[in-house]
């Protein structure tokens, strides 16, 4: 779910406090007060932008006379050198506002640049690239827009919205079976997914009734193998040592989902640059 407006301003003034501070010293000392100038973003390595809101944003909080102007399509690959936003406003503003606007920029467009990459990996098999909870502090709610603009799934979005059973819970409950049976007791409305480790683990949570199996760092050997034993009773998620180079091969393995802990903790962040040029004053009538 992307995060509200309301969710979004606070984002953004959290992190211009942290940047800006009480105010952009060095803009305030060398720009006259009531210049005006327009910003241009510009899109420096191939990629899928994602994150103008938080952009647009930014620059609105400084300025609410701002005039932006978007110039690329979110969740589109495309290919540098390309404007992708345009703002005019207060000089003072534009500035102060650079580094956070360009932060969520290349943060969320390299997320988003990412997953589009692993998504073609993968192309021509069933397998979907699913996102994890291995999120930035605060930011979930955006990275995940950001993974869907690559084409990726998410996965469930906290603790609160899907039963997932791992080797810690098994153990704690009794084991796999014990621990299949206490969620279908309890909260039999959740979407319940178990992690198996072993052919044998998967054995015990079809037993148990779970249809939704994480096989835990498997190869893609073993993974082959446990779809060919699973005979579609379960959807199979893989998850664990995957990489770009070695994604393809999970994929053709038969599973339905490939988690990818990547895609928000460790997408490098894609290269993008502001320029400035000072707006000429309006002439007088």
């Amino acid at each position: 779910m992307p995060p509200d407006a309301q969710t979004l301003e606070e984002l953004v003034m959290r992190a211009l406090a942290e940047d800006v501070g009480e105010a952009d010293v060095t803009s305030r000392a060398t720009v006259p007060a009531g210049t005006r100038a327009t910003a241009t973003i510009t899109q420096k390595q191939p990629g899928v932008i994602f994150g103008l809101d938080a952009a647009e944003a930014t620059f609105l909080a400084l300025d609410p006379d701002v005039r932006v102007e978007r110039l690329a399509e979110q969740a589109r690959w495309a290919e540098p050198p390309a404007a992708v936003l345009r703002a005019t406003g207060d000089a003072r503003a534009l500035l102060a506002g650079e580094r956070t606007a360009l932060n969520f920029l290349a943060h969320l467009s390299g997320i988003a640049t990412l997953t589009a990459r692993c998504v073609r990996a993968v192309e021509g098999t069933k397998a979907e690239i699913l996102d994890t909870r291995k999120t930035t502090p605060g930011l979930r709610r955006l990275e995940k827009q950001a993974v869907v603009a690559g084409g990726g799934t998410n996965h469930r979005a906290g603790l609160f919205d899907m039963v997932l059973v791992k080797e810690n819970h098994a153990a704690l409950a009794g084991g796999i079976t014990a621990a299949i049976e206490q969620v279908k007791a309890k909260l039999p409305e959740f979407a319940l997914e178990v992690e198996c480790r072993t052919p044998a683990e998967v054995d015990e949570a079809l037993a148990a009734g779970a249809t939704r199996l994480l096989l835990d760092n498997m190869t893609p050997e073993e993974l082959a193998a446990v779809v060919a034993q699973v005979g579609g009773r379960a959807r199979l998620e893989a998850s664990g040592g995957v990489t770009l180079g070695t994604l393809r091969s999970y994929a053709e393995a038969g599973v339905d989902w490939i988690s990818v802990g990547a895609l928000t903790h460790s997408a490098p962040a894609l290269d993008l640059s502001m320029t400035l040029e000072v707006t000429p004053p309006t002439p007088a009538a």
